[in-house]
């Protein structure tokens, strides 16, 4: 069973998320799924922008309070950790370990006051993948932070096939980030996983994007329909359109 005690939430910003997966103020246009937001601030920031934005993680199923006294218990030890092992990040946007506590903590802020009323509109939504509760094609971009190949350890190749086989079904483009594991070396799953979404007749891409923490984290996976892709999804009743952000 699914237990709040054994997740560490750790929330990024709106303009972290913007740069990771490069996006721009086109993204306004598109329906945009978040899988695996966690406590981030990118769907409270972009919903005050206009965007919209669903967000899918499995620790929505708790409440504001619940979550807010988890991030207390647990954001000590991830400050420690990283102090530790300081040599794993670039500090040149964020200068300190002070300013990443400033940072994150005012994502995670940002969060939890917009958590309650936009849980309740449905912008944040109780999901876990690979399975998830939308019909196909309800979202033009799908965005995986910090979840596939980040924990390549404890998510087999099985488990990244059928997570990005799920997402995109539900939308017509996906990007993913970081596509380093936790200890900075690429992920075992990049290659095998390309390999079999070529298989399938998906466009994959691995491209740079302008943001750098983990150290040699700076690129992300863009996954559009290819030929035989595009034929499958065009029989699909919605279809799902590609965006050029």
């Amino acid at each position: 069973m699914f237990r709040l005690d054994e997740v560490v939430p750790w929330g990024r910003s709106f303009d972290e998320y913007r740069r990771m997966f490069a996006l721009d103020e086109r993204g306004r246009e598109l329906r945009i799924l978040g899988c695996g937001d966690g406590p981030a601030a990118f769907n409270a920031e972009a919903t005050r922008r206009g965007w919209q934005v669903i967000s899918c993680d499995p620790i929505y199923r708790f409440d504001g309070d619940a979550l807010r006294a988890r991030i207390i218990a647990t954001r000590d030890e991830v400050l420690r950790q990283t102090r530790d092992n300081a040599g794993q990040f670039v500090w040149h946007t964020i200068r300190s370990i002070e300013e990443l506590a400033r940072v994150r903590q005012a994502a995670m802020d940002a969060f939890l006051a917009d958590y309650g009323e936009g849980r309740a509109a449905g912008r944040y939504r109780e999901a876990a993948l690979p399975r998830l509760p939308f019909a196909d094609g309800s979202f033009d971009l799908a965005l995986c932070s910090h979840l596939l190949f980040l924990y390549s350890g404890q998510l087999d190749l099985a488990f990244h096939l059928a997570a990005v086989r799920e997402l995109y079904r539900v939308a017509g483009e996906l990007r993913i980030f970081p596509l380093l594991d936790l200890d900075g070396r690429p992920s075992p799953w990049l290659q095998p996983l390309s390999d079999a979404l070529a298989g399938d007749g998906f466009a994959v891409s691995i491209e740079t994007v302008p943001y750098e923490f983990q150290r040699g984290a700076n690129r992300m996976m863009r996954i559009l329909p290819g030929t035989a892709a595009g034929r499958r999804r065009d029989t699909s009743p919605r279809g799902g359109r590609t965006s050029s952000l």
